[in-house]
């Protein structure tokens, strides 16, 4: 890969917590994306995410079982292991799994504990096109009113999630990436609701 495996990840890294810390808020790795020369059967953005926040210290379960190249791909750039649903840190969704698998992961995944909330899983999920245009509106810590944010997700995913962290500070955060190396974070202290419903 021909990227700078610090100063780029670095920058990944500051967008990403841009967009983490004002969710709704689409940061674009395009610019470090135009330099992964790497053909790999997944988004640019979502293998530099991966890059930047996997390490010897994580694990990560890919959804897909068809990608064990990618598996391996991953262990490889990062020293991370690969681990069940049920133990990974990170959760990597590719733009293949459908939503019944996205589901049962997420009944299935690590969710954090009262006294360690922090053992949850994050996600890192490919999206159709991200937009801050659509029916979904977010609100929360980080977001002066309310901001709006399109993705891969339906209602029933985003029902799916909301279980997930109806127990603050229990819950997973989101971390949405698109073909255009766009990036789109929802961490769990993220409500969403639906303007077209409500």
């Amino acid at each position: 890969m021909a990227i700078d495996q610090v100063h780029d990840l670095q920058q990944v890294y500051k967008k990403i917590l841009h967009s983490m810390s004002r969710p709704g808020t689409i940061s674009s790795l395009s610019e470090i994306a135009e330099r992964v020369d790497y053909n790999l059967p997944c988004y640019n953005a979502t293998i530099l995410s991966a890059m930047t926040f996997l390490d010897a210290e994580s694990t990560f379960h890919i959804l897909s079982e068809e990608q064990k190249d990618l598996t391996e791909k991953i262990s490889e750039y990062t020293s991370s292991r690969y681990a069940p649903i049920n133990e990974a840190d990170f959760v990597i969704v590719l733009r293949e799994d459908t939503d019944t698998a996205i589901q049962r992961a997420m009944q299935q995944c690590k969710n954090g504990t009262l006294i360690d909330p922090q053992l949850s899983s994050t996600w890192i999920i490919e999206s159709t096109p991200l937009s801050d245009k659509g029916p979904w509106v977010l609100a929360g810590p980080g977001i002066e009113h309310t901001s709006q944010v399109q993705t891969r997700f339906d209602q029933s995913l985003w029902q799916a999630r909301n279980e997930k962290t109806k127990e603050y500070p229990l819950g997973i955060d989101l971390i949405f990436t698109d073909e255009y190396a766009q990036v789109v974070c929802i961490p769990r202290t993220t409500t969403i609701s639906n303007m077209e419903v409500s």
